[in-house]
């Protein structure tokens, strides 16, 4: 063997057996608890007042109103109502024509489910459904969130809790 051969063999053999996974060499995540320190110890929290970067946490819900209510049914008519139906079932034009079927809002489990989590869902996505927090402004996500619970007691509240005026009004 030559002696350039053997060079080059040896810094193969050197490449081989010294670059190792670098994800499987030790150390420390993010507020990890040192490993010198007792298990008692608590791990490290975030400082007070921190803020992830390129987060921001949700406004607070505004009162609901006829005007926002009316708003929310504008946008959720342009926005949800292609995939959830207009009324909710997760019956629209878009599953008619063959896309997986959104859950119903009339589910027991999105009945229970707190107003916050609709306005995540419209910000983040969920499931197959893509985030539209470059496409509904805040306010808006509001709305449509306060118009999902109006959908939800139109369909699902029973007749015998309705007041006499209200039972007039369905005739």
């Amino acid at each position: 063997m030559s002696v350039r051969g053997g060079i080059a063999a040896m810094a193969a053999l050197t490449l081989l057996f010294a670059c190792d996974n670098m994800a499987n060499q030790p150390k420390r995540n993010s507020y990890e608890a040192d490993r010198d320190e007792p298990a008692s110890v608590v791990p490290r929290q975030e400082p007070a007042g921190t803020v992830a970067r390129d987060w921001a946490p949700a406004p607070p819900p505004p009162p609901v109103t006829e005007a926002l209510l009316r708003r929310g049914q504008q946008r959720f008519d342009i926005y949800c109502a292609v995939c959830h139906g207009p009324t909710g079932y997760g019956d629209g034009i878009v599953v008619q024509r063959g896309f997986p079927a959104p859950p119903s809002y009339h589910s027991d489990r999105l009945r229970q489910v707190p107003i916050q989590h609709f306005y995540d869902v419209i910000t983040n996505g969920y499931g197959a459904m893509y985030a539209y927090a470059q496409r509904v402004a805040p306010a808006d996500r509001w709305a449509i969130a306060a118009y999902i619970r109006a959908l939800q007691a139109s369909q699902d509240t029973p007749v015998a809790q309705l007041t006499p005026a209200e039972r007039e009004q369905l005739r």
